[in-house]
């Protein structure tokens, strides 16, 4: 078999969204890269060359590419010390088609190329360039499907009276996801709400209930700390 004339350096990018099993001695990361190397080795025959770099993002969404290794891949792409990116599957490096687009034209300026192993897809043809926008399209869709589908959820289940997480207000308790007055906190609004009515300003209004002890509720959080009571614009 006829050696390549060109040796490619080949870099295997790995990414897992949650840091969760990555204290494993065999993890997904592990995986993504096993199968990826052993990609590599069956394409030495075109001049394929691994290199030792590992550029693995573990805990990070493939929603952005403010990703450090991802970062330091590209960088390195740029740099000219990587001719082929590889990775597991396609959505590993993205999940964005416009994301997806400006990795591409990095690569381009580079003259580099991208290939996802269990998905037979490359950059190196316009074929499958085409290919790879079409299925990123797709996978973009559903997540945006998906969340709107949530939104869907919460609206209708907020709509039927349920509380649906977050900091509880001042003068609710939740209970079996539901929002119950507590009597004593519901007189502190009401408090409150008179002295606004009568004040100047809200600046006014602040340093009096502050002068007065009257402050945001105060929680204990999961992990044993005195938190306050935050809400958006939405939970007012």
């Amino acid at each position: 078999m006829a050696k390549a004339d060109k040796i490619l350096c080949c870099a295997i990018y790995t990414r897992k969204s949650t840091d969760e099993g990555l204290d494993k001695d065999f993890n997904s990361l592990d995986a993504q890269r096993e199968a990826c190397a052993a990609y590599v080795i069956s394409q030495q025959h075109e001049g394929w060359s691994l290199l030792p770099e590992h550029y693995d993002d573990g805990g990070h969404s493939g929603g952005t590419i403010e990703r450090p290794a991802l970062q330091q891949l590209l960088s390195d792409v740029q740099a000219g010390k990587v001719d082929v990116v590889v990775v597991y599957k396609i959505d590993r490096l993205t999940r964005s088609l416009a994301d997806f687009a400006k990795i591409v034209d990095v690569l381009d300026e580079a003259d580099a190329s991208f290939v996802s192993v269990t998905q037979a897809f490359s950059t190196t043809s316009s074929m499958g360039r085409l290919t790879l926008n079409v299925l990123l399209s797709f996978a973009q869709f559903e997540r945006e499907v998906g969340a709107e589908r949530i939104r869907d959820k919460v609206a209708a289940s907020k709509a039927k009276g349920m509380w649906m997480g977050g900091s509880v207000p001042l003068g609710y308790k939740a209970v079996d996801r539901k929002l119950v007055v507590i009597p004593e906190e519901a007189e502190t609004i009401r408090d409150i709400m008179r002295r606004y009515l009568e004040a100047d300003s809200i600046r006014a209004l602040v340093g009096e209930l502050r002068r007065d002890g009257i402050v945001s509720k105060r929680y204990v959080s999961k992990r044993g700390s005195l938190r306050v009571a935050t809400h958006s614009s939405e939970d007012r």
